[in-house]
């Protein structure tokens, strides 16, 4: 029976992956708006792929060139195979060299492409450890320090994102500038709370919005780079005057699924409207609090929560660890199960997708010799969770709208 509980969490998943998959959100965009001419496509994030594969099924012969840049292992072979398309895999989530000549290759596949020639620019999460370009003077070892330093706090995705446009010379709307004037769609997935253009993928082509406050210990090597990128431009800057953009696959569009699906089902679902953010071991205590004093049924939530990383991290993400601290408070409790997942497939050093837990997780971990509390102290839930049989692994699914978690309860 516990296989089944099992089974309906992920067809539940499953149907949220559908609902915002990246072929068919760019698939369904495209055929409502019809372009015309000639077009040279740009793809860049963990879902890039896919949503280029939406792009060469209705484009077809219009799309004359193409660049292709995702995480290592995201790379599909119908883009690899696709003459027209240049693909690069790049780093995520720390940058590397990878990630800077992506950069110079983007700024040199726009400045080849012929003025008259209209532009589809896709872009996912991502984007922002994929693809830079930095002030003159500025290389690898500053960018690689930076990012670490970001993953080191317990930033929401805003802020980190307001240090790293601030540094770059073509995030920020920054990269508008480069286009001069070409006609240009842009088609967004968005994995940020609030579904901001500005903050998906720091705004390559978007006007940077408001920011968000920069950290009062940011480092003052940091406030040096800040000083020597290119100024924000303004909202109203003619850069912007011929670019279009849409969000066409959303976190709320993933939960909204897993109700559907629910309801077909047969089973009681109760949607949480407000993102999960901040802490994830944190998050994980109000959602099993919520599951266990909650009614019998699904309830879904979704967000993206972070995790303090030690300098040596371990297995798992937030995903893996918001699942272990709830599957903790679980214990010994009602039957109960959890899954909570990153939408792309990924969840911190690894290759799970996160993780599907019960009342019995920590003691079958337990069994094996592991203590949950040392794995959470170490970032090393996907340890403890690989144990007791807990992970989630997907690949690469060709979306990335932050996570979800389910949970069922079967009893009161």
């Amino acid at each position: 029976m516990q296989q089944d509980h099992r089974q309906i969490l992920e067809s539940l998943y499953q149907a949220a992956l559908d609902r915002v998959a990246g072929a068919a959100a760019v698939r369904h965009q495209l055929e409502r708006d019809g372009l015309q001419g000639d077009v040279a496509l740009i793809a860049i994030g963990k879902a890039a792929s896919s949503m280029t594969h939406g792009a060469l099924d209705v484009l077809g012969e219009q799309l004359t060139a193409g660049l292709v840049i995702t995480k290592h292992a995201h790379l599909s072979e119908r883009c690899r195979l696709d003459e027209r398309l240049t693909c690069l895999q790049s780093s995520h989530p720390i940058p590397d060299e990878t990630t800077l000549r992506a950069g110079d290759s983007l700024l040199d596949f726009i400045a080849a492409q012929p003025r008259d020639r209209q532009l589809l620019v896709l872009v996912s999460g991502g984007a922002s450890s994929l693809v830079d370009v930095l002030p003159s003077g500025y290389g690898l070892d500053e960018l690689s320090a930076l990012n670490q330093w970001l993953l080191s706090r317990h930033l929401d995705i805003g802020r980190m994102n307001a240090i790293r446009r601030g540094i770059s010379c073509i995030k920020g709307g920054r990269l508008a500038s480069y286009l001069q004037g070409r006609r240009t769609r842009l088609l967004l997935i968005s994995d940020v709370p609030g579904d901001e253009p500005w903050v998906i993928g720091s705004g390559l082509l978007v006007p940077p919005g408001p920011a968000a406050p920069l950290p009062d210990d940011l480092p003052d090597w940091v406030h040096a780079m800040i000083s020597a990128a290119p100024p924000l431009p303004a909202e109203d800057d003619p850069a912007f005057a011929t670019i279009r953009r849409t969000i066409v696959a959303s976190n709320s569009q993933a939960r909204a699924a897993v109700v559907r699906k629910a309801e077909q089902l047969g089973l009681p679902v109760v949607a949480h409207d407000a993102l999960l953010e901040g802490d994830a071991l944190e998050a994980a205590e109000r959602i099993a609090h919520a599951v266990l004093h909650g009614p019998v049924g699904i309830q879904v939530w979704g967000g993206e929560p972070t995790v303090a990383l030690p300098d040596k991290p371990g297995r798992g993400g937030r995903a893996q660890a918001l699942a272990l601290r709830a599957a903790m408070i679980f214990e010994g409790g009602h039957d109960v199960w959890l899954l909570a997942a990153g939408t792309d497939g990924t969840d911190g050093p690894g290759e799970d997708a996160g993780a599907i837990v019960d009342n019995m997780t920590c003691q079958r971990g337990r069994q094996a010799g592991l203590d949950p509390d040392d794995c959470l102290d170490a970032a090393d839930s996907g340890t403890f969770l690989d144990a007791s049989g807990d992970l989630l692994r997907t690949g690469p699914t060709g979306t990335n709208v932050m996570d979800v978690v389910i949970s069922l309860k079967v009893s009161l």
